[in-house]
């Protein structure tokens, strides 16, 4: 059975830190580029980050860069996403999905419609 599994999540204050994981079943996750996205309520789902397994490169949304980082483990089949300095803002439910095709499209590489295997989402609340 496919699946893509998010832990991780949680409550945690203002200037905090977390670590997402997304763990792959079924399938090696290394054969797939992999997306982290969130939504808000009443928000649309928003791409954070795109990691390709061809080449090891990595994408983020401006609003993430520099605070949130992308990485994958081979041995684990896991990616997961550290995401440090977080804002009342960021509060969301997490998600990580795979492309179907081991590199970040060269256009719209975080557009959730790249996507096509997704896991149920973390949720992070970030507040004091």
């Amino acid at each position: 059975q496919v699946r893509l599994v998010e832990t991780g999540g949680g409550l945690v204050r203002p200037g905090g830190s977390v670590r997402l994981s997304c763990t792959a079943s079924g399938f090696t996750l290394d054969n797939f580029a992999v997306g982290w996205f969130r939504q808000a309520p009443g928000k649309e789902r928003e791409g954070l980050s795109c990691h390709s397994s061809s080449d090891g490169t990595t994408t983020y949304t401006d609003s993430v860069k520099g605070r949130f980082t992308i990485s994958r483990d081979s041995a684990k089949n896991t990616a997961y996403l550290q995401m440090d300095n977080l804002k009342p803002e960021d509060t969301a439910v997490y998600f990580c999905a795979t492309a179907p095709q081991p590199a970040c499209a060269r256009n719209h590489p975080i557009f959730p419609r790249a996507y096509d295997y997704w896991g149920q989402g973390t949720q992070v609340t970030v507040s004091s």
